[in-house]
């Protein structure tokens, strides 16, 4: 009885040790905190490029993107929001991906141990090294050793390091969907730092004139054509002009476009006093403006044929006219500009598409090429 007695006191004694069993604990509810928001701008790398985001390991990417924030941010008008960076281990090693919006845009494969150099259009000689294409604007590139830095610039080429290569790329995906970062909010934020220096113009704007809605689609077609929307005192003072006249957006901004035409030519072609443009052959404009009146969509609805002659003869133009050194400008209606703005915004990124109205008075206009329905 005594060994009985022995054993029901240690076995009360490990009981008593022994952690008392619980029940699992319910799974707590899910609230709005478990739904993560989307990032605006992301920056994700594989695991060989971490050293490039890590200050610990000497990497300077960061300080350079948000020197590329800053720089964008005071060009373009608007605070541009935060580029969120993140390792990702899905990645290949040596890849780094952009998104917007949580939606990639672009996944390039770069080398930390080489320098990237560039052809600009005119080298003389060739390199060794990997082939490849330069993110930002898609030109003819070659990673290179570093000690061929010197050879490769005697031959006309751009050297850029690696961390350049992604701040120009971010820099370029950023300038390319400016319109897509501008929101209500943002556009919020510009009239009330506009308020503290005129308090009566943005109270007369906004709702008393137009909507918010309205005030931020203008300016997202503003950004979309690559015009800054910097200067909103004269944005706001045109929209509470015109504003009484038309709620529609377009009509909009094509009156701020006029009333920033001298801002728009400078930043195409600088101080020249004049301007090289290309115009369209008056039976083309004609039949273009006939199509789009008669259209219900707002689509000129060409055959194909005339719409590939057009795009290949104002392609040929505006390389022409780029090979001189000049920016290429398309002159036509104010009534077609938007839709020909439309029409090449893909295929000749690079032609600023302009209406009579918008070039300053004292701007010579110089005609040097004419497209026509047969190119």
């Amino acid at each position: 009885t005594v060994h009985k007695k022995h054993m029901l006191a240690e076995t009360r004694a490990s009981e008593a040790e022994s952690p008392v069993q619980t029940l699992p604990e319910e799974p707590k509810e899910l609230s709005w905190d478990d739904v993560a928001p989307v990032d605006m701008i992301g920056l994700e790398v594989g695991y060989r490029l971490i050293p490039l985001v890590d200050k610990t390991q000497g990497g300077e990417l960061m300080s350079r993107i948000k020197g590329v924030r800053k720089k964008l941010s005071q060009e373009l008008g608007f605070l541009i929001p935060s580029v969120h960076i993140r390792d990702n281990l899905d990645l290949a090693p040596n890849v780094y991906r952009l998104t917007l919006m949580g939606v990639n845009i672009g996944e390039v494969e770069i080398h930390t141990d080489r320098e990237l150099a560039i052809n600009p259009g005119q080298v003389f000689g060739e390199l060794q090294g990997i082939a490849t294409k330069d993110p930002a604007f898609g030109l003819d590139a070659i990673w290179v050793e570093a000690v061929q830095k010197d050879q490769a610039q005697t031959m006309g080429y751009t050297v850029v390091d690696p961390g350049t290569v992604v701040a120009t790329h971010l820099s370029q995906i950023i300038q390319t969907h400016a319109h897509e970062l501008l929101g209500h909010e943002e556009v919020q934020q510009m009239l009330d730092t506009l308020k503290k220096s005129a308090p009566k113009l943005v109270e007369d704007l906004v709702p008393e004139t137009i909507s918010l809605g309205t005030v931020v689609k203008v300016l997202q077609n503003l950004l979309q054509e690559n015009i800054p929307v910097r200067d909103m005192r004269t944005i706001a003072e045109t929209l509470i002009e015109h504003g009484r006249i038309s709620q529609e957006a377009g009509a909009l901004t094509a009156s701020v476009r006029i009333a920033l035409g001298r801002s728009i030519v400078q930043k195409i072609s600088g101080l020249d006093s004049e301007l090289s443009v290309i115009t369209l052959d008056p039976d083309l404009e004609r039949l273009l403006q006939q199509s789009l009146q008669a259209s219900e969509d707002g689509s000129a609805g060409l055959e194909p044929g005339l719409a590939e002659r057009m795009i290949k003869a104002l392609q040929a133009s505006t390389q022409k006219l780029e090979m001189e050194g000049k920016s290429a400008v398309l002159l036509v209606s104010g009534f077609l500009r938007p839709w020909l703005a439309h029409f090449v915004r893909h295929s000749i990124s690079t032609l600023n598409v302009l209406s009579y109205n918008e070039i300053p008075e004292d701007r010579q206009v110089r005609v040097v090429g004419s497209v026509g329905q047969n190119g």
